[in-house]
């Protein structure tokens, strides 16, 4: 009789370790919406967001000027959450000046909460058909919404340095280190 109970255990305890696989693997974001339930915070590849080398990649070392000692950009391929200190244009291309931080949901309000990072800023290009979402603050509205790079540019450095640093950003890049999608963080 405790062997067919044990069966009984292990098979469901089987069931609930591969549910929760599925469930775990297959959750996402739709494009236009952050998930206000799920915090996610993310760091450099190869550094937390409290240690001060955020241009180190996966495959080496950096250099002083935020290239990679072996030739790869800095965060090619992977999401980042960043705090964005400047933007410009400059040869009819964006450029970001990105640090890494955390975000955490906010206790009280369906916003989140920005961990400044600390250690120096790095400048990534934008790809030219980047895809830039804004909600408040930098935005019109909670939700996010699509805008253009120059107005991004043009809202971003129209903020003071001291509420820059309490704005963060979901950063997608490409294999080549550029900017892919920004989005902004609703916060209150």
């Amino acid at each position: 009789m405790r062997v067919s109970h044990r069966r009984a255990a292990v098979r469901c305890l089987t069931t609930l370790a591969f549910g929760l696989a599925a469930l775990t693997g297959c959750s996402g974001e739709s494009d236009g919406q952050a998930a206000a339930t799920a915090p996610v915070t993310s760091a450099t590849p190869s550094a937390s967001a409290d240690e001060t080398a955020p241009t180190t990649t996966p495959g080496g070392g950096a250099d002083p000027d935020g290239t990679s000692s072996t030739g790869a950009a800095p965060w090619a391929g992977t999401k980042q959450f960043v705090q964005i200190d400047d933007a410009r244009t400059g040869d009819g291309r964006t450029y970001l000046s990105v640090r890494p931080a955390e975000k955490k949901a906010h206790t009280q309000f369906e916003a989140w909460v920005i961990v400044p990072g600390e250690g120096p800023y790095t400048e990534v290009p934008m790809a030219e058909d980047a895809k830039v979402l804004l909600s408040v603050p930098l935005g019109d509205a909670k939700h996010a919404a699509s805008y253009s790079r120059a107005e991004f540019v043009s809202r971003l450095t129209a903020q003071s340095s001291s509420a820059r640093s309490l704005l963060g950003y979901d950063l997608s890049f490409d294999g080549e280190g550029r900017v892919t999608r920004l989005q902004s963080l609703y916060t209150p």
